[in-house]
């Protein structure tokens, strides 16, 4: 299956009427513009993602068929803002405790602000867990309790040693803005199972990751397949209380402009561009009803509610777990991408090039349990068998010190981890070396990553592409390799 875009330039161009006679005939299709213009200004901050568009046939929406069978139907991003130390929570490295305080014994590549201390030794203790005995550190001891559910890969590397073009790295492939997000390409690849949700669904706890909102764009898919961002607060988004006075006189406006864009689609014919807004517009109509049922846990039992620490002391836990617990529940409506972000408020993310210990202790505080709980749930309601959760950063940080007790980005080498959907469980994947700081075995790159993503998903990420600019575009662009190593034994090398 490649999908292709069907634009071409000259079949855009549209004459101007010029006669008075055509001018009064073609009226009727302007006022169904100046409705479709109102609509979006009225609305424009709700529709950031689409659903199927109704005023077409053969949506793109509407579930596409996969390249092979899939294992996972939906993936669930935990994105670390700021870039997790790998030496300090899934990759010990005794040799820094012998080195400790003394010059970093290794060739150093240039880093980020150019202030080289001594080698560092994690501040944290490490212990064997699960039946795996794969090694985590004290700093998630609740996600070490499920670590035989997690595909640990230790030699992830990026090209970007920056924070902002190495999130547009991550999550669209390229490390300049303007590209299609990863939850962008799976929704133009797979379509949605969710009539009333978006099909990619950011949850923002607080912290937006550098770059903005480019992040979670389409680039040049078609508008629908944008993500739309919901705040951790109610409502999650400006406008989805309607501002009628009843449900019948909105419904009754909404079928007049629905009416009037139906003419001017009509006129235009078949415009991949007007259709998407519409349906961008259609949805957030939808989303009205949706997402107050969406976002009201008073069907959660307290217990649950607990167990993702939303009752915790510490607000930014809170704050996660009911992210989490709401990433839950959009996998249940059948959304296909959920990226969860950050809670605010823990200094500067998992950034820490200074007060390394008191930084990573509030971050990891802020995770740890409600990330382990996303992973207990899932796996006792069935759900993680076909949910694939990505846990990672960035990038990661050096294993020696940035001035006295910080740490700077390392893109050499750093781990990111997996569970569900298909990967195998209490695996380890490729290695750092004795110091935690490049890449040495089974190096993985971001395509890497990527392709395994979509693999999992049923896509041949080499044939899901979209035809721009003169040529066939694809978010791996011309890289990338399935890791199948990682993958289930009874999924096989497809």
């Amino acid at each position: 299956m490649t999908r292709t875009s069907r634009q071409g330039h000259c079949g855009r161009f549209r004459r101007i009427p010029r006669s008075r006679r055509q001018f009064l005939s073609q009226s009727g299709g302007g006022v169904g513009l100046v409705a479709f213009a109102h609509l979006a200004a009225a609305t424009g901050h709700l529709a950031a993602a689409g659903a199927a568009p109704q005023l077409r046939r053969g949506s793109s929406l509407s579930p596409q068929p996969t390249h092979f069978e899939p294992t996972a139907t939906s993936v669930i991003f935990l994105y670390m803002d700021g870039g997790v130390s790998q030496v300090d929570s899934f990759d010990p490295k005794p040799e820094l405790e012998r080195w400790n305080g003394r010059p970093f014994p290794l060739p150093m590549e240039p880093t980020q602000f150019n202030n080289i201390g001594q080698t560092l030794a994690s501040p944290w203790k490490f212990q064997a867990c699960g039946e795996s005995g794969i090694q985590v550190s004290d700093l998630f001891p609740r996600i070490g309790t499920c670590v035989d559910d997690l595909t640990v890969i230790r030699s992830m590397v990026s090209a970007f040693p920056e924070h902002t073009n190495a999130n547009y790295f991550l999550h669209t492939g390229h490390g300049q803005q303007g590209r299609p997000s990863m939850g962008a390409w799976i929704g133009y690849g797979l379509g949605s199972e969710c009539q009333d949700l978006p099909h990619f669904v950011i949850l923002n706890g607080g912290l937006i990751p550098p770059g903005g909102l480019d992040n979670f764009g389409s680039g040049f898919l078609p508008a629908s397949y944008h993500g739309s961002v919901l705040a951790n607060s109610d409502p999650p988004l400006a406008d989805i209380r309607r501002r009628e006075s009843s449900a019948r006189q909105q419904a009754r406006k909404l079928e007049v402009i629905r009416q009037l864009d139906l003419q001017v689609l009509e006129r235009y014919g078949d415009d991949d561009q007007i259709a998407s807004a519409i349906a961008n517009y259609e949805l957030a109509a939808r989303m009205q009803l949706a997402v107050p049922e969406l976002t009201d846990l008073s069907e959660e039992t307290r217990q649950t509610q607990e167990m993702y620490g939303m009752f915790d002391d510490f607000p930014n836990t809170a704050t996660f777990g009911r992210q989490c617990l709401m990433a839950r529940r959009l996998v249940e409506r059948g959304v296909r991408f959920i990226e969860v972000t950050c809670p605010a408020g823990n200094g500067d993310r998992w950034d820490q090039h200074s007060n390394l210990v008191d930084g990573h202790t509030k971050n990891a505080r802020s995770v740890d349990q409600p990330t382990a709980a996303l992973l207990r749930d899932l796996r006792q309601r069935g759900l993680l068998q076909r949910t694939l959760v990505v846990w990672t950063g960035e990038f990661g940080r050096t294993p020696f010190a940035q001035g006295r007790d910080g740490r700077d980005h390392n893109p050499q080498g750093f781990t990111t981890w997996l569970a569900g959907g298909g990967v195998r469980g209490g695996c380890l994947y490729g290695a750092t070396d004795e110091f935690g700081y490049r890449a040495v075995e089974n190096r993985v790159e971001i395509h890497d990553l990527h392709a395994t993503i979509l693999h999992l998903l049923g896509m041949d990420h080499e044939r899901l592409t979209f035809r721009y600019s003169g040529r066939d575009m694809r978010l791996t662009d011309v890289h990338g390799e399935v890791i199948h190593e990682i993958l289930n034994a009874a999924r096989g090398t497809i």
